[in-house]
């Protein structure tokens, strides 16, 4: 049976599942193989005897990885795995609690906290003790629980330096308190809870380290600090640690993730006995080249070079664009030339940094009657914060809409609560009126907001349609909302967006009473509102029908995040621009550069046989052009392994071909004057490296011009001395 077991092995995966009873650090590179492998180690060591199946404590990252490793050992092992200690952090500390709830200090019934609930305690709480939700908003005090608890910090040792934190510790301590007494824990509680409970408690701790023999760990690199001490108090004289990671795709520290616990896993257990698994069962090997020379950038790495059998396949196509609209069409264009040729649109994805990046390829995928699904997460216009900023800019055009009125007349939060509003809707019942006229006529808070709806409308009444949006956005508090939600920077570019959305419509659309798919609209008389009527029905029409439906075939849509772990036939990746991937934040973040990096090798490696990168020379934000220099990724790959679409004729389809044809036109002819020079171009610079020209002014001898270059900042520069030349 064992024989039968490892057959279809290659030599390292062989290794690694007939492990002697040791620790071991298996570096698993991108389709290595290393769910296989985990499995199959677990099943051997079953199957030869050298652990019971209850010997055996196997940690994932997700419910479907461990019930995936269950079946597939229940398909291979004639024993009953229900007793079997496979599960998530969470689940696993969850089942130790229960077991042990009286020497962890809880009711046999606790109960489990989501984050929903979480916040809806602290709120209770902070009411309970007439706390300024102003000063001390809920969701910060949630984030500040939470990210000592992820630290292994109780209140007592939470960092306290100015009465702010002071404060903040004593609701950390009063929350644990109420929940003591009501008997619930929140899942970093979980965690937390059964740490302290194996570090006080020796016999116990000695008992699962006797039980556990072996532990397995799967996604090791993705373990923050407090799960890797946590995995050591299970560790005892004579337990045998497997774990399996990358570093390489450790792309999670905005999680806590912490890469540096693989090395420190190598010198604490490893000792040095570290297999690594680098032939690659899912990509050609210029895919493989790509990514193994951009990865070795990284200082910070164990280091490992992937490898295929599969052969060089084809080289990766690269897309100079110049504006965000033209990537887009011609993303589109490729993605409907391969469907024809054979591949399934459910075998293609588009990859972005961004989720706001999704608009603009939503758009154009609309336009072309593409269909296409947003894998982990919601279309463009369907966003909390979109449906929210769309709600206010309703009420300008019809107050009379009582759903978008109850959607946003407490949002951001205006201490308007439940009670008032059912109020205020048999007021309106008993008068046969709207929400709003019922605010109109009544008091209060909800007056107050009236009032700032009115206020809104005045203001925007004769701005031109992006700015219009712009205001409603700052002066309805959204803005200042997500700025100051720890998880909000994705929203914010969401909204941004939204006026980038708003530009671009007012740009296309033509001056009548019919939106751009032919639905005449009733308008307020004002140019304006008229605008947003139009832009409202518009955002309506792409928010409706056109995802795909379960079942039908369809282009996958994600963020570089949501596709780990995942592969395609086809992949783009898109937006390859300085400041958008690798993130402007990075830049400010310690090894953030390093982490955009391996968020890049990520995207990479999710393809099997085709790999598009596109990147363009301009891309609207805020509303406004900006002008970007191409990613230094790209700089990075290997030149033989790409071809440049923009230079070269495409080699596999004549519709491809024409195609690119048409988007290689000259760009932007005399936008420089008489400088010879124009607006987007790269140039180089002796002293200040490479940039691109985003601005000039004067001419002749007089001429100067504004450069953005990678490493320099932004600089004005005369031409008459400058020195610069083409990049």
């Amino acid at each position: 049976m064992s024989a039968h077991l490892l057959e279809s092995l290659n030599p390292e995966q062989r290794a690694a599942v007939t492990l002697p009873h040791e620790s071991a650090l298996i570096l698993a590179g991108a389709g290595s193989g290393k769910t296989r492998v985990l499995t199959t180690r677990m099943v051997w060591l079953i199957q030869n005897h050298q652990v019971s199946p209850h010997g055996v404590l196997a940690v994932t990252f997700t419910n479907k990885a461990a019930k995936e490793m269950l079946t597939r050992n229940s398909a291979m092992l004639p024993i009953n795995t229900r007793g079997m200690w496979v599960g998530t952090f969470h689940g696993l500390a969850n089942r130790l609690l229960r077991t042990h709830y009286r020497e962890a200090g809880l009711p046999q019934s606790f109960q489990i906290l989501d984050s929903s609930d979480q916040l809806s305690a602290i709120k209770r709480l902070m009411k309970s003790m007439n706390v300024d939700t102003e000063k001390f908003e809920p969701k910060k005090v949630q984030w500040f629980i939470n990210g000592h608890k992820e630290a292994g910090r109780r209140a007592r040792d939470a960092e306290a330096f100015d009465e702010y934190s002071m404060r903040m510790a004593e609701l950390y301590e009063a929350y644990d308190a109420q929940c003591q007494r009501e008997g619930v824990a929140d899942f970093p509680e979980l965690l937390l809870r059964s740490y302290e409970l194996l570090v006080r408690n020796e016999p116990l701790r000695e008992h699962y380290q006797e039980r556990f023999r072996h532990i397995l760990i799967d996604e090791f690199q993705d373990t923050n600090t407090l799960q890797y001490r946590w995995l050591k108090l299970f560790a005892g004289p004579h337990t045998a640690l497997f774990a399996v990671g990358d570093d390489d795709q450790s792309i999670y520290a905005f999680r806590g993730a912490n890469t540096a616990n693989m090395a420190e896993f190598e010198r604490e257990f490893a000792h040095g006995n570290v297999i690594k698994l680098e032939q690659n069962y899912r990509s050609h090997g210029h895919i493989l080249t790509a990514a193994n020379t951009l990865i070795s950038q990284n200082a910070h790495r164990l280091g490992k070079n992937l490898w295929t059998a599969e052969g060089e396949g084809e080289p990766i196509r690269v897309f100079d664009a110049y504006s965000d609209q033209e990537e887009a069409r011609f993303v589109v264009e490729e993605v409907r030339a391969l469907n024809r040729e054979g591949t399934n649109l459910s075998d293609m994805a588009l990859l972005y940094r961004s989720n706001a990046q999704s608009r603009v390829l939503e758009h154009a995928l609309f336009s072309a009657n593409v269909p296409y699904r947003v894998y982990g997460g919601l279309r463009f216009f369907e966003r909390q914060e979109i449906k929210h900023a769309l709600a206010y800019l309703r009420l300008l055009t019809n107050p009379e809409d009582d759903g978008a009125f109850l959607r946003v007349v407490n949002f951001p939060t205006r201490g308007i609560g439940a009670r008032t509003l059912e109020q205020l809707a048999d007021n309106a019942a008993r008068s046969g009126a709207s929400l709003w006229q019922a605010a109109c006529t009544g008091g209060g808070k909800v007056a107050g907001f009236a009032k700032l709806i009115v206020e809104i409308k005045q203001v925007t009444r004769d701005l031109p349609l992006p700015e219009a949006i712009d205001h409603v956005i700052e002066a309805s508090g959204l803005g200042d909302y997500y700025r100051a939600d720890k998880d909000g920077a994705d929203r914010l570019e969401n909204l941004n967006e939204l006026v980038n959305a708003a530009a671009l419509f007012s740009d296309e659309a033509e001056d009548s009473l019919v939106d751009t798919s032919g639905i005449e609209v009733t308008v307020d008389e004002s140019a304006p509102f008229r605008a947003l009527n139009i832009f409202l029905a518009h955002a309506a029409l792409e928010a409706g029908e056109h995802q795909a439906i379960a079942g039908q075939d369809a282009l996958q849509l994600m963020t570089v995040h949501a596709a780990k772990g995942l592969e395609f036939h086809a992949v783009f990746i898109t937006g390859l621009e300085e400041g958008l991937f690798p993130h402007e934040q990075s830049a400010n973040e310690e090894n953030g550069l390093e982490e955009e990096r391996r968020l890049m090798y990520v995207a990479i490696t999710r393809a099997r046989r085709r790999l598009y990168l596109s990147h363009t020379q301009s891309r609207m934000l805020h509303g406004q052009i900006r002008y970007n220099m191409p990613s230094r990724f790209l700089d990075e790959l290997p030149e033989q392994v790409l071809l440049n679409l923009n230079r070269r004729e495409s080699t596999y389809s004549s519709s491809a071909q024409q195609n690119i044809a048409s988007y290689s036109a000259p760009r932007n002819p005399g936008l420089g004057n008489d400088t010879g020079y124009k607006v987007g171009q790269s140039v180089a610079h002796a002293k200040f490296g490479t940039g691109i020209i985003i601005d000039f002014e004067g001419r002749g001898s007089d001429a100067r011009v504004q450069v953005k270059f990678r490493e320099s900042g932004t600089k004005w520069l005369a031409l008459a001395y400058a020195n610069l030349s083409a990049a």
